[in-house]
């Protein structure tokens, strides 16, 4: 009874995993509050979800899909921080330096060699009457130059005036954007697909509960149609043990499906974003209309309208881009400068009073030309080269990916529908045979091992039911995702 249905849990373990590493008190709109707990605890609510709300719901509180938003958020601003580098730069600076110990300089004593020079020249004689004669060695001047106190104020103005690889990043901004943003689009279709697959594995599960207490009271009173059978000497105590056998197994298997449906409520939540505490209505029904409905299984698609190839498309765009920039970078760049300061000089703290400022200005043009560079940028433009040739081939096999995946969820579709009109027959079918076994029972017309095989028969096609059910309505999913055509 459980094999096949135990596979429709397989989202829940992974989900209830980051439910206990990470649960996250939130908030909706669609929320009603229900009941009021003491200040500074979280108030309780209660939220009643379709599919689309739940969807939707999951697109504004999932967690994966915040941080996606906030990287395109982050790239905004990166952009920003590229756009500033083509704008003009302007610094200030202001400086005060104060000099204990003036530095002092050692020179040549060429003072005491013109002096001599011009007392031999005009034969100028000493107090002995001797003509004077210039020493073979001056010596040197050590002399402290400067004040104690210096203080400037300086301006400087760059701009860049041409940079190929700036001017590529300001032309690639919005890729970066696009590509981000696919990023996030990739992101909230994942979340998108895992809320629809939980959300309609829940509600296959009620309707499996359905039938367990439908089985359970159909067992209960053959349960005690057999008590009353064996005190009336119609029955043996054997057909009462095996009534009551069956009636325990389905008390058990409601129980264990019970458990999963728990689980499962706590995963979608977890999922949507809201807190486990609060409780979740799900409104959606499945039918096997609404499965057949409105599925086209022509070749109509687009591989533009897979939200993977978008951001592929977008990934190749910004790979252009790179290519262009290493490309620029063989040639020169020009860069304008420019400076204007003023600076005083006194020998005690008071540049605020009385004294100059002297002004100080240029303005400069750098030209940068690269000779060589080790072969630098050449191996910068292969690679990005290679990268994009990557992305490309990255492309041609998500195209032949997409066309696998659309022709196998068409075939499981188409197979997944005729399965489930097969197996809700046969549970009509199993239905029948149950009622006719039990009423020749009742009449005395057949055994305890009869009616115990019609139930067994029984509960096996409604577990086969639920599970084409569910297999239909998960290839309806999968059919829509791999056309891009998912609401």
């Amino acid at each position: 009874m459980n094999r096949r249905f135990n596979q429709l849990w397989k989202l829940i373990p992974g989900l209830l995993v980051l439910i206990a590493m990470n649960v996250e008190a939130q908030q909706g709109s669609q929320a009603q509050q229900v009941s009021t707990s003491s200040p500074g605890q979280h108030v309780r609510q209660v939220y009643s979800f379709s599919v689309q709300d739940a969807v939707s719901y999951a697109d504004k509180n999932n967690v994966q899909i915040k941080n996606a938003l906030l990287d395109y958020k982050i790239q905004i601003e990166t952009n920003r921080g590229i756009t500033a580098a083509a704008y003009p730069q302007v610094s200030g600076s202001l400086s005060s330096t104060y000099y204990p110990y003036i530095p002092v300089q050692s020179f040549p004593n060429f003072i005491s060699a013109a002096t001599y020079q011009v007392l031999t020249q005009e034969g100028v004689r000493n107090g002995s009457g001797q003509p004077i004669v210039a020493p073979s060695d001056y010596g040197f001047i050590a002399a402290a130059f400067g004040t104690k106190w210096n203080a400037s104020g300086a301006l400087s103005l760059s701009q860049i005036l041409f940079d190929g690889q700036v001017f590529v990043g300001l032309q690639a901004r919005k890729a970066s954007l696009e590509y981000a943003m696919r990023n996030a689009d990739v992101t909230r279709e994942t979340i998108k697909v895992n809320v629809y697959k939980v959300y309609y594995q829940l509600v296959v599960s009620q309707t499996q509960m359905q039938q367990i207490d439908a089985n359970i009271t159909r067992t209960s009173k053959l349960l005690n149609d057999a008590r009353e059978m064996f005190k009336n000497g119609f029955a043996e105590n054997l057909d009462v043990s095996r009534a009551s056998v069956q009636l325990a197994n389905l008390e058990t298997q409601k129980l264990t499906t019970q458990r999963n449906i728990d689980n499962g409520y706590l995963g979608l939540k977890f999922l949507v974003g809201i807190p486990v505490s609060d409780s979740l209505i799900l409104t959606d029904k499945i039918t096997e209309d609404q499965i057949k409905d409105a599925v086209p299984l022509e070749n109509n698609y687009k591989y533009t309208d897979r939200k993977e190839y978008q951001y592929l498309q977008s990934s190749n765009q910004l790979n252009e881009y790179n290519v262009k920039r290493y490309k620029y970078s063989y040639y020169p760049t020009a860069n304008l400068n420019s400076q204007y300061s003023k600076q005083a000089f006194r020998e005690k703290f008071n540049f605020f009073g009385k004294g100059d400022w002297f002004n100080n200005m240029n303005i400069g043009l750098t030209i940068n030309i690269p000779i060589f560079d080790g072969f630098a940028k050449a191996a910068n433009v292969a690679k990005a080269k290679l990268q994009q040739e990557q992305t490309k081939n990255q492309l041609d096999n998500l195209e032949r990916s997409i066309d696998n995946d659309v022709q196998q969820a068409r075939n499981n579709f188409t197979a997944a529908i005729l399965t489930l009109e097969s197996q809700r027959k046969n549970m009509d079918l199993g239905e029948q045979v149950y009622d006719q076994t039990k009423k020749k029972y009742e009449a005395g017309l057949g055994s305890t091992t009869d009616i115990t095989t019609a139930q067994t028969d029984l509960v096996t096609a409604q577990t086969n039911y639920v599970n084409a059910l569910y297999d239909a309505i998960i290839a309806k999913v999968d059919y829509l995702k791999a056309t891009g055509k998912l609401p």
